[in-house]
């Protein structure tokens, strides 16, 4: 039996689950189960579904279902760790999909505030503290990025200490003065930093892992990349300086012309090659034309070779 998480062990490389969308608009199952297979052959630390890049804004209840079911099955079939992400605009619908987390039993849960309308912080602490309450012992996770409606600010964790479900929070990190403060507020959460920051975030002490856009590339390099900075923190950030050349040359470029974040994180994985889930996004989303991938994939060889040469 596997070690429950903690805000202490909740820690690594978490690749996501993106969901293959057919021509029609339909969910591809087969490929994601493959999907699953080759992320658990890959040996991250934990696969986590739902995400941003899972579109989970963008599924009905019953793809939910199949889709977290296909994952539940396989990763205990594998003793691999998973998360589910329990994340709708609706707060009602957020502890409805929640409910059907908790029944099969991840070894986490992710949340995010409700959307549409900003919460305040009495508001924010009131919803936290039923959605534990639906919890129960299962560990959970905000995930709070920077779009979200309400940002916490690192003074804002102090009041969530009397949730002992919440163990960790993913988002965004950002400068000395905000590590400072995290360091103070919010030393009792496992702390997930952008993928693409990973290196910065262990070196300043503050990253405890990822959820990683940089395993969409390769997650068995991402995985060895998270090794080798327990280790050799000063190679692990010649490899980040790498990374963040690619993103300024061939990714920001794309972001600036207003795709998405799934499309981006989509687009990741087609240049790598290991997905096999193709760049589609659901309706009414725009993704990047497979044609695009062919140039960025011998950019990325170039330009950070550790991500194709290092595993295969």
């Amino acid at each position: 039996m596997r070690e429950k998480l903690t805000a202490i062990n909740l820690k690594g490389n978490w690749a996501t689950l993106l969901l293959p969308v057919n021509t029609d608009d339909t969910f591809n199952y087969e490929l994601l189960a493959s999907e699953i297979d080759m992320l658990i052959a890959a040996g991250v630390d934990g696969i986590y579904s739902n995400g941003t890049a899972g579109e989970f804004y963008n599924q009905t209840e019953e793809e939910y279902e199949i889709v977290n079911q296909i994952l539940a099955d396989k990763c205990k079939a594998a003793g691999m760790r998973f998360q589910i992400g329990a994340s709708h605009p609706l707060p009602i619908m957020s502890i409805q999909r929640l409910k059907k987390a908790v029944a099969l039993k991840p070894d986490a849960i992710q949340v995010i505030l409700p959307d549409w309308v900003p919460v305040t912080l009495p508001e924010m602490v009131d919803y936290l503290k039923k959605v534990a309450e639906v919890a129960g012992n299962i560990p959970l996770v905000l995930y709070n990025p920077p779009h979200a409606k309400y940002v916490l600010q690192p003074a804002d964790y102090e009041l969530l200490k009397d949730i002992p479900q919440l163990i960790g929070v993913k988002l965004l990190s950002r400068d000395e003065e905000w590590v400072t403060a995290m360091k103070k507020h919010a030393s009792h959460l496992s702390v997930f930093v952008p993928g693409h920051f990973l290196a910065t975030g262990v070196k300043n002490g503050i990253g405890s892992g990822a959820y990683s856009n940089v395993a969409c590339i390769n997650p068995k390099a991402a995985q060895s990349w998270w090794a080798l900075m327990q280790t050799d923190i000063d190679q692990a950030l010649k490899i980040q300086d790498d990374i963040l050349a690619f993103f300024k040359q061939c990714v920001m470029p794309l972001a600036q012309q207003g795709y998405s974040n799934p499309a981006l994180d989509k687009f990741l994985a087609a240049v790598g090659g290991h997905y096999n889930v193709g760049t589609r996004l659901r309706w009414p989303y725009k993704w990047i034309p497979e044609e695009q991938v062919t140039k960025a994939r011998e950019q990325a060889r170039q330009m950070m070779p550790y991500f194709f040469d290092k595993t295969k």
